[in-house]
């Protein structure tokens, strides 16, 4: 096996870090989350957290951008490839559900709340989620395929907020048949229908 360079050793050090502030926000809350927490978990000296990120807002400012990129990852590998349909549309909504379900997500979900209140994180957060937001419409709308942009929008929308709202929802009473119940009466009446694409 070949030694590591020093780029990346740095890189691979930058990763835990990333992945420890994520794994805190869920665990521990915005408030919660210290740079200390993070440092700890990832196993590097304070030294090694300082020369990655100065400060507690980088390092979220870099935690959001992970999230963001994970979350489109999931859903390309997940979608890539499928044509306009109401097949590829029950699996398009499928992959955005799950990028928009777990560990990462309510990491996500503690950054949108605490930003509500944090001036810099907001600053930050919103140029990611605007980039996944697009990203995101864009393969709502292939799935959909030749539709009407503004019903597109309208559904896209509106599934993003069912999502969001049963994330919270989940954080005090999961109920997955609940959850499979209330997708599937959504995907019935917004689908296409098999003539449509």
């Amino acid at each position: 096996m070949t030694p590591r360079t020093r780029s990346q050793q740095r890189e691979q050090t930058r990763q835990r870090l990333l992945e420890a502030a994520v794994s805190c926000l869920v665990d521990y809350g915005y408030a919660g989350t210290t740079t200390q927490r993070v440092q700890e978990r990832a196993e590097v000296s304070r030294g090694a957290l300082l020369h990655h990120f100065a400060s507690k807002a980088e390092l979220l400012v870099a935690a959001i951008h992970l999230i963001a990129e994970d979350r489109l990852n999931l859903i390309h590998a997940a979608t890539d490839g499928i044509e306009p349909g109401p097949k590829a549309f029950s699996q398009v909504v499928s992959a955005i559900q799950t990028a928009m379900s777990g560990p990462p997500f309510v990491a996500a979900l503690e950054l949108w709340m605490s930003s509500r209140t944090d001036a810099e994180l907001r600053s930050a957060l919103v140029p990611a989620e605007r980039r996944l937001g697009k990203a995101l419409r864009d393969i709502f709308g292939r799935a959909l395929g030749d539709q009407d942009p503004r019903q597109t929008r309208v559904a896209f929308d509106s599934l993003v907020v069912l999502l969001r709202g049963l994330a919270v929802t989940n954080v005090l009473r999961e109920d997955k048949k609940r959850t499979d119940d209330i997708m599937r009466y959504w995907l019935e009446r917004m689908a296409p229908n098999e003539g449509e694409s």
